[in-house]
């Protein structure tokens, strides 16, 4: 239902339990109101849950790698030495 839905019915509950005096005859508008209410709670509450959960599993799916870069490559006991040029975007003149 999403966090906005939850409080709009809960506004809408409130409006019609404490705001609203009307009679409709075979229902009663204060009973609807509190029943919108404790669906915008629940709705806002399992919302919150499963934010909480999602958020949970993605910190525990992240993993560290170490990777092993040498500065300079090693080949057959010779060191060999490497040049790299890098040119960053600009303006060529």
């Amino acid at each position: 239902m999403g966090i906005g839905g939850s409080i709009f019915l809960i506004a809408v509950g409130a409006i019609f339990a404490f705001a609203v005096e009307a009679d409709v005859g075979w229902l009663n508008l204060s009973v609807v109101g509190w029943v919108l209410m404790l669906a915008g709670v629940a709705g806002l509450l399992v919302t919150l849950y499963f934010w909480n959960s999602r958020r949970h599993t993605v910190a525990t799916v992240r993993e560290e790698r170490v990777i092993d870069d040498r500065a300079v490559p090693v080949r057959d006991d010779r060191v060999v030495r490497e040049h790299r040029e890098v040119r960053r975007p600009g303006r060529t003149v």
